[in-house]
């Protein structure tokens, strides 16, 4: 028996009076199996480098994240990367972290986004100033990632701040967060995630997958807590690139989990044949995580290789992403039944 959704979790959140919906959060509504990227700011005030890493993307994704001086590195801040993607015609979601920030700060800058029309914000602690690039940086979490998921639902439901001053005009945004199925203990993340969906949370994101049997395991878990039909769960992909970066992954990022086979399997091949043995094996993750019950969507990080994106979703039997209206018919590539179409007509393309 399914249990009881965590207490006081918000259930589906129509966009303001006057405001249309994000093609994410309809895509959600609709549940079409959505395609989220990453699109990560440039180290400089270039706004072509965001416009050109938009065009990649535009025709393959339903949203992009803009990432918030991901890794505690300096980038152009996520509010201004995503205006720029808006320009460009890619729907952004806005990260916003605990990291740089006391709840002023915070607050100020999801009002921001509300104004600007930055129609999803993905709310997260945040990783320490002493891995990145100014390692002496003072730290502020003055709130973690619960904290300000709680604070975005009340100033834009109930209208309030955390002083309890009203908001005059309150935001729209959709709400996400993070999680990471992986990190010990894993008996614990599930109900990690409750927490979030009780304070506001409506989509995860989740740290890479390449174990999709623990994944799936996750999400057993995640459904005994009634998760799913409160917050959708996006499972986090991406390609190695190299055996460099896979070992980068295993020993110098927490959390990631890479199971041997995976290892073998990328080490067992020419050292000019990685890559593409990353690429084939991101897509068939992909396919196999469509397949398992309450998955809404990947979410594919592939820093650096924007342009790799496109053939990943395509061979995946996701893309590309044409958009329809609000409440019309799915795209292709939208769901499992449509992904099993595609499947099958790649395969009659073999057989030629």
């Amino acid at each position: 028996m399914t249990a009881a959704s965590p207490p006081g979790a918000p259930g589906p959140v129509p966009a303001g009076p006057g405001v249309p919906p994000g093609r994410l959060r309809a895509a959600l509504a609709a549940g079409r199996f959505v395609v989220t990227a990453e699109l990560g700011p440039p180290r400089g005030a270039d706004p072509g480098a965001i416009t050109r890493k938009a065009a990649l993307l535009r025709d393959w994704v339903d949203a992009v994240n803009l990432t918030d001086n991901q890794g505690a590195h300096v980038r152009l801040s996520s509010l201004a990367g995503s205006v720029l993607a808006q320009r460009a015609g890619v729907e952004p979601v806005m990260q916003l972290t605990c990291r740089d920030r006391n709840r002023l700060a915070l607050q100020s800058d999801l009002l921001a986004a509300g104004a600007l029309g930055v129609p999803n914000v993905l709310l997260l602690t945040g990783d320490h100033p002493s891995f990145g690039d100014h390692p002496g940086a003072k730290p502020v979490f003055d709130l973690d990632g619960v904290q300000l998921t709680w604070t975005a639902r009340t100033m834009r439901d109930d209208g309030l701040l955390m002083s309890g001053r009203p908001v005059a005009t309150p935001p729209s945004w959709l709400i996400g967060t993070v999680e990471n199925p992986f990190a010990p203990p894993r008996e614990f993340r599930a109900r990690r995630l409750a927490k979030k969906v009780a304070a506001g949370a409506e989509f995860v994101q989740t740290q890479y997958v390449f174990d999709v049997d623990v994944f799936a395991r996750w999400m057993t878990d995640v459904r005994a807590l009634g998760i799913p039909g409160r917050c959708k769960i996006i499972a986090g992909v991406g390609p190695v690139r190299s055996l460099r970066a896979l070992d980068f992954m295993r020993s110098g990022v927490p959390g990631i989990h890479v199971p041997e086979d995976v290892v073998r399997r990328l080490r067992g091949v020419p050292g000019g044949q990685v890559a593409r043995a990353g690429i084939d094996l991101c897509v068939e993750t992909i396919q196999r995580l469509a397949g398992i019950p309450d998955v809404a969507g990947v979410h594919v990080m592939a820093f650096g290789f924007e342009q790799g994106v496109p053939e990943i979703i395509q061979r995946a039997g996701l893309g590309p992403r044409l958009a329809p209206a609000p409440g019309g018919p799915p795209r292709p590539g939208g769901g499992p039944a449509a992904l099993t179409a595609v499947r099958a007509q790649e395969g009659c393309r073999h057989a030629d």
